[in-house]
């Protein structure tokens, strides 16, 4: 459990790059053998695209560090639970391991919404960690969102 805590501090460090670009704060890490092939957070915003997603980008980073694109022996950790895209392509990259740390009520495929990441129906499940650093996580996001409402009523 230490190594998860330490890996998903990584992965807040990623989520403030976006929460200082004005982007959703979410950010992930991908691990192999303890150390980070690749790293990601949200810049839909930013890139103007709908792909730019923290987890895609650390998936993109983690295959070519690892010449495949099968991820097999690898973590993955997110600051929020992933979306339907993302949780996709996380069974899709065959990983073993999915930590996050703040569940997304409306959004999230991990389990709030559905579970993408360990349907039976699909060639691959996910072991899944939850609520890793969730106070620290679940801080982010709202203190992000406060702003955001914040500023819409100030406008």
């Amino acid at each position: 459990m230490d190594q998860d805590i330490f890996f998903m501090k990584e992965a807040l460090i990623e989520a403030q790059k976006a929460y200082v670009l004005d982007e959703t704060p979410i950010g992930a890490v991908i691990v192999y053998e303890g150390k980070i092939i690749g790293r990601g957070y949200n810049r839909r915003n930013t890139d103007k695209n709908v792909l730019a997603h923290a987890e895609i980008t650390a998936i993109r980073e983690a295959c070519e560090a690892m010449g495949d694109w099968r991820l097999e022996g690898c973590s993955i950790y997110i600051t929020l639970e992933p979306c339907p895209m993302c949780a996709g392509a996380i069974v899709q990259a065959r990983l073993p391991r999915v930590i996050f740390g703040a569940r997304s009520p409306k959004a999230g495929f991990g389990g709030s919404v559905l579970n993408i990441l360990q349907m039976s129906e699909l060639n691959h499940q996910c072991e899944v960690v939850e609520e890793v650093c969730i106070d620290e996580c679940s801080q982010l996001i709202k203190e992000y969102f406060k702003g955001i409402r914040s500023k819409n009523t100030n406008s």
